[in-house]
């Protein structure tokens, strides 16, 4: 008997020690790359490799196949060629719904069908518009307005056909929440997705830590710095600027930004430097609330997030003596480092 029992004391140390060698630490893997025209950086925890670059390939072209302006035959080419019988996919349907959730909180600010304007002053993928004056914008601004435009059984209609969708205030962004729900189908609870500045982030890091972040310093010269670092806990994080994205007149000399105001069809001259934004909604939502804020300019924007508690911003904006200046909203506080 007392031989039996220590076998079984034997046997129970080594499966003990078995489990417990098993339970190592989990591998922290690497993706990046190019796509959406700029780079992607990916890093995530998990015991095993769950994604390849293959796989994340194959969702970066469904994105561009459905909300590329730069690929002509994607679903919103062809609806901008208004292409008869084009049908748009679940992922078209969700970013419409969330870009026009977002027209009406900020009373058309944000406004995608803005595109005929971006093709008119030189950003978009189409010839700029020659010799651009008012009277050309007003008769351009005429196909503007998200309210012309809807949805039904997965055709888009339009009430203009020159009506023309950029979904690029937000695109990316979404891009970043597919990568991100891709991870979490695979049962991994630990990632951050980076395209382009656009951040979507789940768990912690490979140190057990809410992950970091750096926002970069508004400089015109080209150079990169970074201004403030911050932690994400289960948070997307969105950032625009009119900074680095502008074209010079060759006659002129003068700057044109890339932020469009939807009521004027000008280039916005703003105050805001650079507006970022950090939520727990996805990153699709982050990106366009950061587009908006820059359209709007400082005040307005303050007067904006008095409604919208749910969202930390930093702002870096220039005051009425010309000084840069930052913004923080209180509830940000917890994620600067």
């Amino acid at each position: 008997m007392v031989r039996t029992l220590e076998y079984l004391t034997i046997c129970f140390l080594f499966v003990f020690v078995v489990i417990s060698c098993s339970k190592t630490e989990p591998n922290k893997y690497n993706l990046s790359g190019n796509v959406f025209g700029t780079t992607f950086h990916i890093t995530y925890v998990s015991f095993e490799e769950k994604v390849s670059s293959k796989q994340l390939d194959s969702l970066f072209y469904l994105v561009n196949k459905s909300l590329s302006t730069y690929i002509p035959n994607s679903d919103i080419s062809r609806i901008n060629k208004n292409e008869l019988n084009t049908k748009v996919d679940t992922l078209f349907k969700e970013v419409f719904g969330k870009a026009h959730r977002i027209y009406k909180e900020t009373d058309g600010v944000f406004d995608p069908t803005i595109g005929i304007l971006v093709n008119a002053w030189g950003f978009g993928p189409n010839k700029n518009v020659e010799k651009l004056d008012s009277l050309k914008i007003k008769n351009l601004l005429k196909y503007v307005g998200f309210d012309k435009v809807s949805i039904s059984e997965d055709i888009v209609y339009k009430k203009f056909p020159e009506s023309y969708f950029d979904f690029n205030a937000i695109a990316k962004g979404f891009g970043v929440d597919v990568v991100g729900r891709f991870f979490e189908m695979k049962s991994v609870e630990n990632y951050l997705v980076e395209i382009g500045g656009e951040v979507r982030a789940r768990g912690k890091n490979s140190e057990h830590i809410d992950w970091r972040v750096g926002v970069e310093q508004p400089n015109f010269d080209g150079s990169r710095g970074i201004q403030k670092i911050l932690s994400l806990k289960n948070e997307s994080m969105a950032t625009s600027g009119n900074y680095r994205k502008f074209k010079i007149d060759s006659l002129t000399g003068e700057k044109y930004v890339h932020t469009i105001d939807t009521k004027t069809g000008f280039t916005a001259k703003r105050d805001l430097l650079s507006a970022t934004v950090i939520s727990s909604l996805d990153c699709a939502d982050v990106d366009g609330y950061a587009t908006t804020f820059m359209a709007m300019g400082y005040k307005k924007t303050l007067d904006f997030l008095k409604a919208h508690p749910e969202l930390k911003v930093f702002l870096i904006y220039v005051d009425k003596k010309g000084e840069v200046k930052e913004y923080l909203s209180d509830s940000l506080s917890s994620s600067l480092l």
